[in-house]
């Protein structure tokens, strides 16, 4: 039996999940918000981690007919499109539920009609939209959370409504959200892949029957590849997809770390510092690192390591949000805009905004003081992500400057403006060769580092 190795990183603002091989070979990637219950998005977390590494298994089993016909990888990466899909509509459902009992136990009798049909009516407009760029743009691959997903789209029906409504409309959002994202939901892999693929087949047999509209070369071949050939990948695949569906992920050890890794119901051996982990995890992405920033929810940490990966200093900001993760998450509620959004308007700044603090508790008032002498909400924007940075680069001032390689890890690294930034930061303090390191899996770093830990504790 092969024994995998789970690293859970439970966070303030994300919990992740890693399961890696005997080999240190990533084949599972898990995460999820963490709001009002840590040990749900931890499970959470882990169940799609485990459901993610059955679709990597079973792209490991399918290699040599995948190397001899692409059109099958990119049969089985819709399928998993569609099974997140599936697993969205799931949660968007619930929440539709959602909103009308909150609607029922919030407000007047009076109110109340007229609310629920508002809220049905974004629901229904935005529904069919969320299953279009899950089915043909891929929207599952950009890593974006059941709440950023809803709430974008929620909140530009919302600014379509007379001014009257957006209070009652975004306090029912406020209320409903969170106790949907936080329920755990089994899924059955095998009958969730069996309906994603029947979708599928409805797909490909309506593109078999259009011509080509897609400007995209490679996107064409593959599309008409599957076109001709859909029916067979779809028999062929329902033996391997049983196969994969009851097969048993034995984990053998599993580490915990992150800001909440003392609520994780591990043994004392396996819980680990994010810091060690932060580290371990960067250097086995990036074998040259001397130098890791990682920006997280709550905290910012700048670590210096070994040629092995081991923590030889460190500084730390964890007395306040300011800088971290949980800032921008204010910052974007202060402009009514989902996370998402922040990164691509500070790019658009044209006349960058001086920011004097960092601090939340003045964010808003002196946000509102720059809007109110007509400076634009993307200078601002610009502004606030560069104080971020700044005040980055004063702990790894301190913490022993940058030495060649730096890695960035943590959830802002997925922040366009910051990495912006970052890099010019640091190749202007510490030289234009100073080799920068970002990775897709900058925000799971700490979890494989506690996956690492894991498999080497296995071994004693």
């Amino acid at each position: 039996m092969n024994k995998y190795y789970l690293g859970i990183d439970l966070g303030s603002t994300t919990s992740k999940a890693i399961i890696i091989d005997e080999n240190d070979k990533i084949i599972g990637r898990g995460i999820t918000n963490t709001r009002a219950n840590y040990l749900v998005a931890t499970e959470i977390a882990r169940l799609e981690a485990i459901y993610n590494a059955r679709f990597s298994l079973l792209k490991m089993k399918l290699e040599d007919e995948i190397e001899d016909n692409p059109e099958y990888k990119k049969y089985i990466d819709d399928v998993e499109s569609v099974f997140q899909y599936l697993q969205f509509k799931h949660r968007l459902d619930r929440l539709s539920v959602q909103f009308q009992d909150t609607i029922k136990s919030t407000f007047d009798d009076d109110k109340k009609e007229d609310l629920s049909a508002i809220v049905t009516k974004i629901v229904d407009t935005i529904s069919p939209k969320i299953r279009h760029e899950f089915i043909n743009s891929n929207l599952g691959s950009k890593n974006q959370f059941f709440r950023d997903i809803v709430s974008e789209r929620y909140n530009n029906e919302v600014n379509k409504l007379h001014k009257k409504y957006f209070d009652p409309i975004m306090l029912i959002y406020d209320k409903s959200i969170t106790p949907v994202e936080n329920e755990l939901t089994d899924f059955n892999f095998g009958k969730l892949v069996a309906k994603a693929m029947e979708i599928l087949d409805k797909k490909y047999s309506s593109l078999a029957d259009n011509e080509r509209t897609t400007s995209s070369l490679k996107f064409d071949r593959e599309i008409n590849l599957l076109k001709g050939s859909y029916k067979e990948i779809y028999n062929s695949f329902k033996d391997h997809i049983g196969f994969v569906a009851s097969m048993d992920i034995h984990i053998a050890d599993m580490v915990g770390t992150g800001y909440g890794r003392a609520l994780l119901p591990f043994p004392e051996k396996s819980i680990k510092s994010e810091i060690l982990c932060h580290a371990f995890g960067a250097h086995a992405i990036f074998p040259n690192t001397k130098t890791v920033l990682d920006i997280g929810g709550q905290d910012t940490k700048a670590i210096q390591v070994d040629r092995h990966g081991l923590v030889t200093s460190f500084h730390m900001n964890d007395r306040c949000a300011a800088g971290c993760g949980r800032y921008l998450g204010y910052i974007a509620d202060e402009f009514s805009i989902s996370l998402n959004e922040l990164g691509p308007l500070a790019l658009e700044a044209t006349n960058e905004v001086n920011i004097c603090s960092t601090c939340t508790v003045f964010a808003a008032a002196e946000i509102r003081e720059l809007l109110n002498i007509g400076r634009k909400r993307t200078d601002i924007l610009a502004g606030l992500h560069r104080a971020i940075v700044m005040r980055a680069m004063s702990l790894l001032a301190r913490s022993g400057g940058v030495r060649n390689e730096f890695t960035f890890t943590g959830g802002v690294a997925r922040n366009q403006a910051v990495l912006k930034y970052v890099s010019e930061l640091v190749h202007e303090n510490y030289g234009d060769d100073i080799t920068i390191n970002i990775h897709t899996d900058s925000i799971f770093m700490g979890a494989l580092g506690g996956a690492m830990f894991a498999r080497r504790n296995s071994k004693k």
